[in-house]
């Protein structure tokens, strides 16, 4: 008896577990092209055309252009970058956290921007000056990465907005979710404004 009732809160514990399975992660960049209710059209970064669901609580955000002055030791951010010709990684945007909270997604891996490129979020903790730019040392958990940040990139931080962003043929980065059955829900979207765009 002992032996079924475990075997049958087992099942259960499975059962239970299946929705959130069957959910994965999804970072779709695009250009929104519709807004139907609850339903966003977008042509992604790739040339798809998607239909995703907007979710009852989700979190809507803009980006507020900020300057390489904004950056100092202690800064959180996060920057994606490719490989320079002298093995150094050059930024191609820095995108600044809140300071004072944990760095999101802290760490650095391969990103899907272009070929060869890389995400890193970290921690400022050295800054020097370097041509018409700054070479920042980013500290994260497992290691630090010398970022080189050239004098032109986009640099930004995320602002608090509304559903009142959404505006057909702007650009957005939307977090969303996928269901099994191919059903796309959006949890967070950052949608660009005034011409300052999401970092990609």
């Amino acid at each position: 008896m002992i032996r079924i009732r475990k075997l049958a809160l087992s099942i259960l514990l499975v059962l239970l577990a299946l929705p959130a399975l069957a959910q994965t992660p999804a970072r779709v960049p695009g250009t929104i092209t519709a807004i139907n209710g609850n339903m966003l059209s977008v042509k992604s970064r790739e040339g798809q055309d998607l239909r995703i669901e907007i979710a009852p609580d989700a979190v809507f955000s803009y980006m507020k252009k900020l300057s390489l002055d904004d950056v100092k030791p202690g800064t959180p951010l996060g920057t994606s970058a490719v490989a320079g010709p002298d093995g150094k990684i050059v930024a191609l945007e820095l995108h600044l956290f809140p300071v004072g909270r944990p760095v999101p997604a802290e760490g650095h891996r391969p990103w899907d921007l272009e070929p060869n490129s890389t995400m890193t979020n970290g921690m400022v903790t050295a800054m020097v000056e370097a041509g018409n730019g700054r070479e920042l040392t980013l500290s994260y958990k497992d290691g630090t990465q010398r970022v080189v940040v050239p004098a032109n990139i986009p640099i930004v931080t995320s602002q608090a907005g509304d559903r009142t962003l959404l505006v057909v043929g702007e650009y957005a980065l939307i977090a969303a979710t996928v269901a099994a059955d191919g059903k796309m829900t959006a949890q967070r979207l950052q949608v660009a404004k005034d011409g300052v765009r999401p970092p990609q």
